[in-house]
């Protein structure tokens, strides 16, 4: 079953348990999967690497929008933001801790043979490739800063 059955199959789901947040992250989930799937060029079909990054994509905006929250005074709009983070993550793979997100990163490094901060693009780069979905484009960027100075 690939990302977008499965979110079907818990949007029904969370209907008969009446998990009104769960239902509510559900459901822009997949209108965000359907938006994808007849977007022009597209060819009617969202593969699952497509699916993660469209929920990468979607929980980056609501972390966004609950610091935004919070900045603001308003814990309670930030709480719904977080609670929809939570249930968009159960969709993704399993995010790499800060020490396997810098011993992957060094290997890749020295695969890609860089020896300055003037390669740091380079090494993003395939960074990005080897582990999309794994981590955050800005903590990868952060580690490679790191170890390129």
């Amino acid at each position: 079953m690939n990302l977008f059955e499965q979110v079907s199959e818990d949007i029904k789901a969370a209907m008969l348990a009446k998990e009104k947040i769960r239902l509510q992250a559900l459901r822009g989930v997949k209108k965000e999967f359907i938006e994808a799937k007849t977007a022009k060029g597209s060819d009617g079909d969202l593969n699952d690497e497509s699916a993660v990054k469209i929920l990468q994509k979607m929980v980056k905006q609501r972390k966004d929008s609950a610091n935004i929250f919070v900045s603001q005074g308003r814990p309670e709009l930030a709480e719904n933001e977080l609670a929809e983070i939570a249930v968009i993550e159960e969709y993704l793979p399993k995010q790499l801790s800060a020490d396997e997100l810098e011993s992957a990163i060094a290997d890749i490094i020295k695969q890609t043979g860089a020896q300055d901060p003037k390669e740091m693009g380079k090494v993003i780069g395939a960074a990005n490739k080897a582990l999309a979905g794994k981590a955050e484009g800005k903590a990868i960027a952060e580690i490679v800063k790191k170890l390129l100075n």
